[in-house]
């Protein structure tokens, strides 16, 4: 379909850019639904008689398969463009919904699994990398902010989702049809909204720059690395902050995924006992500051750079947990205030990491190697409630309880901050021997992010000719007046007969 192709949607020179991170926001903020999951787990135990295991096994199955189709997709979004993979991600997140309301209607739990957590999990991986390598085209001056607004959306999207799936719930009913009713509604409306990022998205005509913004003198060493998607796999940068993101995603999602009761068991048996709607209120918080140091965190990484930013996450994660292990039961403002700071860096982790891609390994495949990069992503989601959850629940069976009950978990998490923060300092420069060669003139940004990942096994006399050879459709079709220009004056210049 051309209305899908990447030349159509090349902006007009009078496009504004800023309505590109709407057209994001639009996308981000329906996937980031995921983190409201909590709120259809009691009413799913109750009407089907499921365990609470079994009521988070489709938010379990759903980050696990964003994390896989982030990584197997992110080529093929790189190469067919942001509307194409804006329209997959609305299609199979909707359509994850409407399979999941028919499972609920025939009381088929395997359909929810399979819809919300397989195919709406598509959806999920497929729409968080859409926009990434676009915005950071269109925002060259700050690339760390112009990814921040967007990845933002998906750590607020519970801050809409949550009330909104509750109101409809208590409308409803909490029985298998209202849950089946609720699940309905909420495959309509996103379709809906993800589809005016859709149509709203543009990519940068060939050779755009923000006005007033003048790029370094592009000689190979100042236009930056290139390195493909496959390369990056084999360079120790990738795998250094694969672990600095896996092990700052466990420290946060650890918290965020037992919150309440997390809090409230804290405070048992003190002078400050926490009440269930404060226990509600901090998640509500948590899920604020998510959002916020999305924003916050990655546009300041544009002023300190990306491996100082990232040593504020790791270390000062570690030390946030050590002051909730020492002072924690002392205060529950000062409880509330170290979750939330740990919650930002969680939500600043994922926005930062784009432009620390950027950094490292160029925008020639940068989209590709973000989605390679969130499987760290789909281990953490595992790894961060396992070990929450597993400690918690063998400290009750040896009779502790209150804070002890989080105190092993608690010092895994300071180890595994440590241990981020360790790699974080390991990262380097990555080798020239990586790097994919210099494109021919001619050939810009565009025609980058939509060459085949196999063109990084080409031998290099290939690949030489390739770039010099093929030109983009759109860049072709940019500079027609150029072109034009040129044969007019070659057909002045020579003899007449």
């Amino acid at each position: 379909m051309k209305l899908l192709d990447r030349y159509p949607i090349v902006a007009p020179p009078s496009w504004n850019r800023w309505l590109v991170p709407p057209a994001a926001l639009a996308v981000h903020l329906s996937i980031g639904q995921v983190y409201a999951w909590s709120v259809f787990k009691t009413p799913l135990e109750n009407s089907l008689g499921i365990s609470g295991s079994g009521s988070a096994l489709p938010f379990q199955i759903g980050i696990l398969v964003l994390g896989l189709s982030a990584a197997f997709g992110g080529t093929l979004v790189e190469r067919r463009g942001p509307r194409w993979a804006m329209l997959v991600s609305t299609i199979c997140f909707a359509a994850g919904f409407l399979v999941s309301a028919a499972g609920m209607a025939a009381s088929q739990y395997w359909l929810v699994v399979l819809g919300y957590g397989v195919i709406g999990g598509i959806g999920l991986g497929i729409g968080y990398i859409s926009p990434v390598s676009t915005l950071m085209k269109w925002f060259p001056d700050r690339p760390g902010m112009a990814t921040g607004i967007a990845i933002m959306g998906f750590g607020g999207g519970a801050l809409i989702a949550s009330p909104w799936s509750t109101a409809m719930l208590n409308g409803f009913g909490k029985t298998s049809g209202g849950i089946a009713a609720t699940f309905l509604v909420h495959g309509i409306v996103y379709a809906v909204v993800m589809s005016i990022g859709v149509f709203l998205v543009r990519v940068p005509p060939e050779g755009w720059r923000p006005k007033g913004w003048n790029p370094p003198e592009q000689t190979a060493k100042a236009a930056g690395p290139r390195v493909s998607a496959r390369n990056a796999l084999r360079t120790p940068q990738f795998w250094l902050l694969w672990a600095a993101l896996c092990l700052n995603v466990t420290a946060g999602i650890g918290i965020l995924e037992k919150a309440a009761p997390m809090i409230k068991d804290f405070f048992s048996g003190t002078s400050t006992p926490v009440s269930a709607g404060l226990a509600a209120a901090f998640v509500s918080m948590l899920s604020l500051t998510n959002m916020l140091g999305r924003f916050v965190w990655s546009s300041a990484s544009d002023a300190v750079g990306r491996k100082n930013i990232y040593r504020l996450y790791l270390g000062g994660g570690a030390l946030l947990y050590v002051g909730l292990m020492l002072l924690g039961t002392s205060s529950v403002p000062l409880f509330i205030a170290c979750g939330m700071l740990i919650l930002s860096f969680y939500g600043g982790g994922f926005s930062t990491m784009p432009a620390y891609l950027k950094d490292l390994f160029g925008t020639y495949e940068v989209g590709a190697i973000h989605g390679r990069l969130l499987t760290a992503w789909s281990v953490a989601g595992v790894l961060g409630p396992l070990i929450v959850d597993a400690l918690a629940d063998a400290g009750k069976s040896a009779g502790k309880s209150g804070s002890d009950l989080y105190s092993v978990s608690f010092y895994i998490m300071i180890a595994l901050l440590v241990v981020g923060f360790v790699a974080n300092e390991l990262i380097r420069p990555v080798d020239a021997r990586f790097h994919e060669p210099a494109p021919a003139a001619g050939t810009g940004p565009q025609a980058e992010t939509a060459e085949p990942a196999e063109a990084a096994e080409a031998e290099p006399a290939a690949e030489a000719e390739s770039a010099a050879a093929e030109v983009e459709p759109e860049a072709a079709a940019a500079e027609p007046a150029e072109a034009d220009a040129a044969e007019e004056k070659a057909k002045t210049d020579s003899p007449q007969h």
